[in-house]
């Protein structure tokens, strides 16, 4: 299934106070917008902005999300939030994400999404239009979920 190295992007993003608790580091449930940060940035960087996606009429629904930490993040502090895009299948599409602050591993997670027809509002295949582009980034040569 594997056919290339899969292309990661990578987001620096400051701490901002907002973020954190009141211990000064940042609440778990904002690793899950840093994700989407740099989500959009790789869809993005791929030649397809998530807005432009949504516009051809079509939505990617989170379907699950998995965190993993390690170390806290603090105020003041420089993540980098990096992302690659974990397979891609005809209906669903799961992403990998990995923050770092110098060099140490803070957290690393997943989300998965399904294809949504924005009218119907129901499950579809994935853009035809897209599909080359997706793979791509998979690193994959077909439309499949990988094997348990």
């Amino acid at each position: 299934m594997e056919t290339a190295v899969k292309p990661r992007t990578e987001v620096e993003l400051e701490v901002r106070y907002a973020e954190t608790d009141q211990m000064g580091v940042v609440h778990h449930s904002n690793y899950l917008c840093w994700f989407e940060v740099a989500r959009t940035r790789h869809c993005e960087e791929s030649g397809h902005h998530y807005a432009d996606i949504e516009e051809q009429g079509h939505w990617l629904v989170v379907t699950g999300a998995s965190i993993r930490y390690r170390q806290g993040a603090r105020y003041g502090e420089k993540v980098v939030v990096s992302c690659a895009l974990d397979w891609v299948a005809t209906r669903a599409v799961q992403f990998a994400y990995e923050v770092r602050c110098e060099g140490r591993l803070l957290a690393t997670g997943t989300t998965e999404h399904v294809w949504v027809d924005r009218k119907t509002r129901r499950h579809c295949r994935i853009p035809g239009y897209l599909s080359d582009t997706f793979l791509r980034l998979a690193g994959q040569d077909r439309l499949q979920r990988p094997k348990s």
